[in-house]
């Protein structure tokens, strides 16, 4: 591993590859043993002499979905029909990329007060990572509540696992809710419908003094910002890591 003026930058090999919902993919890179992150930040990964390139280019940017005491780095994403997203899903395993960073902030609060994360599509990355080590180091310190929108359960990366995080921990309420179950395949008890201020109501009552965070593509936050009454009355949400008042969003490339 080298330093540059600013950041890490080191080679490592892809181990492995799953799908983990519909059209999305973990992909799972050796961890050098000299390196660490803090759960909710991310990496650029560059392509090495790739076979195919387009217009976008050899490098992107993505949020850690691995806790940092897991062993590998995991990056997940959905399988746009990009050259970069092609190479990724055929290049042979033990391939190295060039991965730089990590860089960001996202990070649960300190005060001890609830959280609140609005979260859609591939947006519960850099969340499955935050809530996982905090639940491996003891727990989280004050309740917080998730509200993931899919249109299926098929496309919700990680859906059977957070649930499961939140049966080991009382201070971890899971409210995933899908909008276009007509198209589903699965059966699904949970919450249907989006994520809009009625359901936010219907869950929060009684959550007081919440710091709120949204993540996800634009398109999401755009979607969960225009339609969560109950975090807009509370601070007006950018498009930035942090956003002014009580509300944190994080961007996703």
């Amino acid at each position: 591993m080298t330093a540059t003026a600013a950041w890490p930058t080191f080679e490592a090999a892809l181990l492995g590859r799953d799908l983990v919902a519909d059209r999305t993919m973990a992909f799972r890179f050796a961890k050098p043993a000299d390196w660490s992150y803090r759960a909710g930040q991310f990496v650029d990964i560059t392509l090495l002499d790739p076979p195919e390139t387009d217009a976008e280019g050899n490098t992107r940017g993505f949020s850690i979905s691995s806790a940092p005491d897991e062993d590998v780095i995991m990056i997940t994403t959905r399988l746009r029909d990009t050259a970069f997203k092609r190479v990724l899903q055929t290049m042979p395993l033990g391939t190295a990329v060039k991965i730089e960073g990590p860089f960001g902030d996202l990070r649960l609060h300190h005060a001890a007060r609830p959280a609140v994360v609005l979260t859609g599509g591939i947006g519960i990355t850099p969340f499955r990572s935050i809530l996982v080590q905090a639940i491996r180091d003891g727990g989280l310190p004050y309740p917080v509540v998730v509200f993931y929108a899919n249109r299926r359960p098929e496309d919700a990366a990680f859906l059977d696992e957070l649930a499961d995080l939140a049966q080991q921990d009382p201070h971890l309420t899971f409210v995933p809710a899908m909008s276009d179950m007509s198209k589903s395949e699965r059966e699904w008890e949970g919450k249907r419908g989006r994520i809009d201020g009625s359901m936010l109501d219907r869950h929060l009552a009684g959550v007081a003094d919440a710091i709120y965070y949204l993540t996800g593509p634009p398109g999401t936050r755009r979607s969960l910002g225009s339609r969560s009454e109950a975090c807009r009355t509370r601070c007006s949400l950018r498009a930035s890591l942090r956003c002014r008042g009580r509300c944190r969003a994080h961007r996703l490339a």
